[in-house]
């Protein structure tokens, strides 16, 4: 097992000041037990020489870091050896093997460090059994026991470090994972939008223009004044195609709802806007819209009242048309209804059809805004009955 570096957290730190305290605290107290008892003793000067030198050896430990490199292991092999010779001079200074327990779990890994603590132990229970004088049990029994538990207790608290800061790097790495994929959920979220944004405006327009100016080339020599129409009528989709284009710049808000007057009159002015002599828009409204409307639901209702329409006047062959606009306690219901040719809801999607839902556009578009805002799309038609779509949005409640 290699040495694995311990953070210095805060816990840390206090256990190493409280042992560093313990050591030189015991360090004292040996020293005065010996002075007091063999103060004229021959070995006195060289007692006090080597915990002086011991005490100097120590204090410079935290200056070497933690990290078992050659400076710092040099220093701990001098530390341990100088304080095996006081233990062998004076048997009183074993005391001090608990703090060097901890100095050799902190400096080396647990392979190196649980045989120098064997040793420490070792030493100190001769040195105790010096002093005893006889086989003393307590003496045997009590240092290895307290090493055991010293060790233990260290090498447990070390593992616990290791896998905390393993399941913090995996957390921090998960939560930097779960933003990134949720940047790229809303850019794309984000371009859907964009482009539901664009067809129902810009590409609903262009396609306008393109219909009216075919007609008015067909009928340029045979009917001018028609033809003259159908140009105007480009001109004005043109120049309201282009107000959507920098409202859409501007803030992505539909021009329409933009001009004020909340969502009735806006689909009031697509009415009108829509309406040709082949075919009449009508609006109608049940109930009273809560004021204010979430704009993110007006925007979504009027794009798909523009797309329903679009696809009445591309597909359906219809005379008649109809909005109806129905405010309830709880939701907000879009009907859009025409006498068109109608279709089969039910038939399987043509070639045509699948390219354009690839697109995106058309009924795909407006399920999509639907969805966004938890709401439903029901469509009823049959060949030659017309079409009814509804589109509902839930509200809070008021």
């Amino acid at each position: 097992m290699s040495a694995v570096p311990v953070p210095e957290r805060d816990d840390t730190r206090a256990l190493t000041v409280v042992m560093h305290t313990a050591f030189f605290v015991l360090l004292a107290a040996s020293l005065a037990r010996y002075l007091a008892r063999h103060a004229d003793g021959p070995h006195t000067p060289w007692i006090i020489a080597l915990c002086a030198l011991l005490a100097v050896l120590y204090a410079l430990g935290p200056a070497l870091g933690t990290r078992p490199t050659p400076r710092r292991l040099t220093w701990l092999g001098l530390v341990v050896a100088a304080w095996a010779l006081l233990v062998v001079l004076a048997p009183s200074f074993a005391w001090c093997a608990v703090p060097l327990f901890y100095t050799g779990l902190r400096t080396l890994p647990p392979r190196a460090a649980l045989p120098l603590v064997a040793l420490l132990t070792a030493l100190a229970v001769a040195a105790q059994l010096s002093l005893a004088g006889w086989p003393d049990p307590n003496v045997l029994l009590a240092p290895p026991a307290v090493a055991a538990i010293a060790a233990t207790v260290f090498v447990v608290m070390q593992r616990q470090a290791v896998r905390q800061d393993a399941l913090i790097d995996d957390l921090v790495r998960t939560r930097r994972d779960l933003a990134a994929t949720e940047r790229r959920e809303g850019t794309l979220a984000e371009r859907e939008r964009l482009a539901r944004e664009i067809h129902d405006t810009l590409a609903q327009g262009l396609s306008s223009q393109r219909m009216l100016l075919q007609a008015a080339d067909r009928l340029w020599d045979c009917a001018p004044g028609t033809a003259r129409d159908h140009v105007r009528t480009a001109a004005a989709i043109a120049e309201r195609s282009l107000a959507e284009a920098r409202r859409f710049v501007h803030d992505l808000t539909p021009a329409d709802l933009a001009a004020g007057g909340g969502l009735l009159q806006a689909l009031r002015t697509v009415a009108e806007r829509e309406t040709t002599s082949a075919l009449a828009v009508r609006v109608h409204s049940e109930g009273t819209p809560p004021d204010p409307l979430p704009a993110p639901v007006e925007s979504a209702l009027l794009r798909i009242a523009q797309g329903a329409l679009a696809n009445v006047r591309e597909h359906a062959h219809a005379t008649t048309a109809t909005l109806t606009l129905t405010c309830l306690d709880d939701q907000i219901v879009l009907d859009v209804t025409d006498d068109g040719e109608g279709f089969d809801p039910h038939t399987p999607t043509t070639p045509e059809a699948a390219a354009e839902e690839t697109r995106g556009h058309g009924l795909p578009a407006i399920r999509a805004r639907l969805r966004q805002l938890g709401g439903t799309l029901t469509i009823e038609s049959a060949p030659g009955e017309g079409t009814a779509l509804s589109a509902a949005i839930p509200l809070e409640p008021r």
